[in-house]
């Protein structure tokens, strides 16, 4: 896919899955502008602080003039009801709501024709592990804004979200039960979340919008019964 000048913007880009979308954004010729907390050659920032989030818009758009694509990447805080503070909590849902809500704010009225809003989410906005609270209410939050977005910048800004399910950042290969318990037969890499990126982002997915996609090698449609197909619970 071609993003010959096309200008993306990639939050939590410094590393793991929003390093690789940047990547392969460059890869297709695009000018990428990321944002992190990690120190580096890009936007160093807290996602979570107001003044942050419009001072990186503000370089971006005094440097580009609008956006093409802006992928709301950045990862929240993963922690439990047992451990989690108020003060976390509240920090989960800035860094993975209310600093994309603000991201596609700020851009608005800078996008581009065509331009599209890519927000991660994860597979845990509709399954959940013991302890995840912060970091799935999050996920839950930017799912739900995605197709709120998509109504609101309707004719403007397609706007779509990815779920990924369990993705290997250093691109291990998984064999045995952590494999097979995929119906897709492996674990995922960030290149598998990064290619789904530039497809919503390209004029191939024009008529697609409001939309969440799982990419989870199938793992959330998979029916488990303790004592059937080999399943077992606590033994």
């Amino acid at each position: 896919m071609d993003f010959r000048d096309k200008f993306v913007v990639v939050t939590g880009g410094a590393q793991g899955i929003g390093r690789c979308i940047a990547e392969e954004f460059r890869r297709a010729g695009a000018h990428v502008h990321v944002i992190d907390r990690q120190e580096g050659d890009w936007f160093v920032g807290d996602l979570s602080e107001k003044p942050v989030l419009e001072a990186f818009a503000a370089k971006v758009l005094a440097r580009e003039g609008h956006v093409d694509v802006l992928v709301n990447n950045a990862m929240p805080l993963f922690r439990g009801i047992d451990d989690c503070t108020y003060e976390e909590f509240v920090y989960a849902q800035a860094v993975g709501v209310t600093a994309p809500f603000y991201l596609a704010k700020l851009f608005k009225d800078h996008f581009a024709t065509g331009a599209s809003i890519i927000n991660i989410s994860s597979s845990r906005d509709r399954m959940s592990q013991p302890q995840s609270e912060s970091y799935t209410a999050a996920k839950g939050g930017i799912a739900a804004l995605t197709h709120a977005l998509a109504v609101s910048l309707a004719g403007k800004v397609r706007v779509n979200s990815i779920s990924p399910g369990w993705i290997d950042t250093s691109f291990k290969v998984y064999e045995g039960p952590d494999a097979a318990q995929h119906p897709a037969g492996r674990v995922g890499n960030p290149l598998d979340i990064a290619n789904m990126v530039l497809y919503l982002a390209s004029e191939k997915a024009g008529f697609i919008t409001g939309e969440n996609i799982c990419v989870d090698g199938g793992m959330t449609r998979q029916m488990i019964y303790h004592n059937d197909c080999g399943w077992r619970y606590g033994e």
